[in-house]
């Protein structure tokens, strides 16, 4: 089991979630844990609102092929754009986050299918 799963419990992530005065790095690690770790019903419920966020945030960013689960899949080089980083820092925070995790979160065109 990785290090970041072992971080948190279900109680202590949600937990942190209502608390008014908690950090926001702390908050953004118990929803990362959350999307990742959390029960499918949570799970869903962060999808859809990080879904809507994600497109208030940035309405040019638009989905070019599905993963093996039916998440959304985004160009790379068009989230470092939107980011305002380079394709190279973009894809390195990404491997960043999948040694963390240890949750493959970036595929190739042969591990996607295309939007219909």
């Amino acid at each position: 089991m990785n290090a970041f799963k072992q971080e948190w419990t279900l109680e202590s992530a949600l937990e942190i979630l209502q608390h008014p005065t908690v950090d926001s790095q702390i908050w953004a690690e118990a929803v990362e844990w959350l999307l990742i770790y959390g029960p499918p019903e949570i799970q869903e419920l962060l999808t859809q609102a990080s879904s809507h966020a994600s497109g208030a945030s940035f309405p040019e960013l638009k989905p070019q092929r599905y993963g093996p689960d039916g998440s959304p899949c985004y160009d790379i080089s068009e989230l470092a754009q939107s980011l305002g980083i380079s394709e190279e820092e973009a894809r390195a925070q990404l491997l960043e986050k999948e040694m963390k995790h240890g949750v493959r979160h970036g595929f190739s065109e042969d591990d996607t299918t295309t939007l219909q």
